[in-house]
């Protein structure tokens, strides 16, 4: 998943850097062009030709302003839409803090549980299959420390010091 988003963030990345090399390369023709327009002598310029270079210029401002505006737009979208991604992240992190915490539990769970150590009712067996007593008795004590008497009396909660009964 991280590679994933480092190739995405990558892709966007060279996106945008080749979108600001062919806005760079436009402007720079664009400012050559009408450098070169000014340096020549433009007071002896017929009325239209001046005309013309007021339309060119006032458009030359309009799109600019067009863009500027686009750009802040852009910009306070994207203010706002890492603001909602923050506040989804924090109002998510109970959630995941809680699914850690059934996770633990469970593996916990898991690994302390031992079930083939626990008696089963009979409808549990199988027809075919064989009974197998658990209550054998043939360890003289169990992996808790139980004794045999322990573990035939298991009402009277014992430990391994003594018991209370």
């Amino acid at each position: 998943m991280q590679q994933f988003f480092n190739l995405f963030i990558d892709f966007v990345l060279q996106g945008v850097d080749a979108i600001f090399r062919f806005v760079q390369a436009i402007w720079m023709w664009a400012v050559a062009q009408v450098s070169k327009l000014i340096q020549q002598p433009f007071q002896d310029w017929q009325p239209w030709k001046l005309l013309i270079l007021t339309l060119i210029a006032i458009g030359v401002f309009w799109y600019l302003y067009k863009a500027m505006w686009e750009l802040w737009d852009a910009g306070q979208k994207i203010l706002a839409a890492l603001g909602t991604l923050m506040a989804v992240l924090i109002k998510t992190v109970p959630q995941v803090l809680i699914a850690g915490l059934i996770a633990l539990a469970g593996v916990f769970l898991l690994s302390v549980l031992d079930l083939d150590n626990m008696r089963r009712p009979s409808f549990m067996s199988g027809a075919g299959s064989e009974r197998v007593d658990r209550d054998d008795y043939s360890e003289p004590t169990d992996r808790w420390g139980w004794d045999r008497a322990d573990r035939r009396n298991r009402g009277a909660r014992c430990d391994r010091e003594g018991c209370e009964r």
